[in-house]
């Protein structure tokens, strides 16, 4: 099992034995049947069916992938909307939506964009700088305040990266921008606005709750790393349809090794072994788990570990926080905003992040003629909608 072994120890939640596929167990309670198998993934998102195809190309067939939803693709998932001149509907992502960082020619590519090619997945750059500012009085300019925040982001991310190389203690990313000339007022709106627009629709936390380090690390590992390219994906298939095609790539329809709408409760693990329990009575027994469940459900106690998982992954995974975004999208008999424009940057009189980003999609390169726009917020405005 060596080779296994080197795949999964670091997502592991135990397991040495490696029962016989296929054969049936009693469970925990001496009630139903546990199905055995050799891994059990929990979670058929991208990081599942990536763990499965890593599996398959290691000659490791022997898994089963519990997935929560009716479908695979995790947070990559769509749904129809509005209509067409004929009728039909538009098809929009309720979750991920852009493919973030292409890549520079000769250099690392993202490999998001390389499956986005594989399968012609349709997408088209978003232009951040086809902006347009207002405030509650209409159009107002306040755009030059962007290239003041890009400055003062530039020296903050200079010292973000001296900290991190020299080892010196982390601050909040309000305390790094501050240092760097940028400390806007509470009343300064059009400020707060820009602000929100760089920093906290991209992180879904305010600077003041961010990590100056590891949210400059993030931009960096994308944008540097790739490219500054930001892709929307439009294609009426879905954005998880590259995940889907890789999916099948190793797994046949109807393939029994994939069980959707299974709602783990439990989860047991000792050295010899891991049991999963479903909400429908029904259990796996594996040598080996991979949890590829998101910090949202870890943190929400959805699912019970047996014994408890140890302090200090409990530790990791309480430091972090889910980001919550909250997109609306709106449908009109005709495109009353500039179509020539795909953003428009409000800043609300009284309230930071209040329906603060509108992004045109019936805009030439996307979907022109939908007469469609929609309005991110992310955090406290996301759960207040």
């Amino acid at each position: 099992m060596p080779t296994l072994q080197r795949l999964v120890t670091a997502a592991a939640l135990a397991g040495l034995a490696a029962p016989a596929a296929g054969l049936v167990a009693k469970n925990g309670t001496g009630q139903g049947t546990c199905t055995k198998t050799t891994v059990a993934i929990l979670g058929g998102g991208m990081a599942g069916i990536a763990a499965a195809q890593a599996l398959t190309n290691n000659s490791i067939t022997d898994f089963i992938i519990l997935e929560y939803n009716d479908k695979i693709g995790g947070r990559a998932i769509h749904t129809n909307f509005g209509k067409q001149a004929d009728g039909s509907p538009y098809v929009i992502e309720l979750g991920a939506n852009w493919i973030q960082g292409l890549g520079h020619a000769g250099g690392p590519e993202n490999p998001i964009w390389t499956l986005a090619k594989k399968y012609g997945l349709k997408n088209t750059y978003s232009n951040y700088s086809s902006i347009l500012t207002y405030n509650e009085t209409g159009a107002s300019d306040y755009s030059s305040l962007l290239d003041t925040y890009t400055d003062a982001y530039d020296k903050a991310a200079s010292t973000a990266g001296r900290l991190l190389a020299e080892n010196i203690q982390d601050q909040t990313a309000r305390a790094g921008l501050a240092l760097a000339g940028w400390n806007p007022k509470h009343s300064d709106m059009a400020a707060q606005a820009v602000e929100w627009w760089n920093w906290d629709w991209e992180d879904a936390a305010p600077p003041e709750q961010s990590s100056l380090i590891f949210g400059v690390a993030g931009s960096n590992l994308t944008f540097n790393q790739f490219s500054d390219e930001n892709n929307l994906v439009i294609d009426p298939r879905g954005y998880n349809y590259i995940i889907e095609q890789e999916a099948a790539t190793f797994l046949q329809h109807n393939d029994p090794r994939l069980r959707l709408n299974n709602h783990v409760t439990n989860v047991t693990y000792s050295d010899h072994g891991v049991t999963i329990y479903s909400d429908d009575g029904s259990c796996v027994s594996a040598a080996y788990a991979i949890c590829t469940f998101s910090v949202g459900v870890l943190q929400n106690d959805v699912v019970a570990f047996q014994p408890e998982l140890p302090r200090w992954k409990n530790t990791a995974i309480q430091k972090f926080s889910m980001g919550t975004y909250t997109k609306i999208f709106l449908q009109f008999n005709e495109t009353f905003w500039p179509e020539d424009t795909q953003y428009f940057l409000y800043a609300s009189p009284t309230t930071r992040g209040y329906y603060p980003v509108f992004q045109s999609l019936s805009t030439e390169g996307f979907m022109p003629g939908s007469n469609i726009i929609f309005v991110t917020v992310v955090a406290d405005e996301s759960y207040r909608t």
